[in-house]
Order: C-alpha cells, then structure tokens, then sequence
C-alpha cells in the first residue's frame, strides 16, 4: 500500500469516529435537557413544625438532657487531660 493512501484512510477513519462522537454527545445532552424538564426535582420531605423535639411547652429544657449533656462534657474534659 502506498503511505499516502494509509494517510487519506487514517484520516476518513478519524474524521468519522470524531462525527460519531459529536452526534452522540449532542444527542445525549438533548436528552438530559429533556429529562430536566419532564422529570420534576426531589424535594426534601418539609417539617410539620419548627421547634425541637427536646424543648417542651415553656421553653425549658428536660431535666434528663441537661444530665446528659453534663456528662459527656466531663467524660470529654476528663480525656483532655
């Protein structure tokens, strides 16, 4: 085979897969644009209410949960030292 000819054949192949590469990519992104647009966003699940599950109906907090709290910060400083 003579080099010029392997060259015009190299050539057409590249030129044909990056043509195919092209057209896949445009036809891919066409079809995320159209899937954004058909398929709605996931929302997160909303709250009933804003206050916290730990306060209760005078604003104070448990008796059980200021212990709680209390001695994870002992047991935390008692480690740092």
């Amino acid at each position: 085979m003579d080099l010029g000819s392997t060259l015009q054949q190299a050539a057409a192949l590249m030129a044909t897969g990056m043509a195919v590469v092209f057209i896949f990519l445009t036809i891919l992104i066409g079809l995320v644009k159209l899937m954004s647009k058909l398929v709605p966003e996931e929302l997160p699940p909303q709250t009933a209410s804003t206050t916290t599950p730990s306060s209760n109906a005078s604003g104070q907090i448990p008796g059980e949960t200021i212990a709680a709290i209390s001695a994870a910060v002992h047991k935390y400083r008692s480690r740092q030292r």
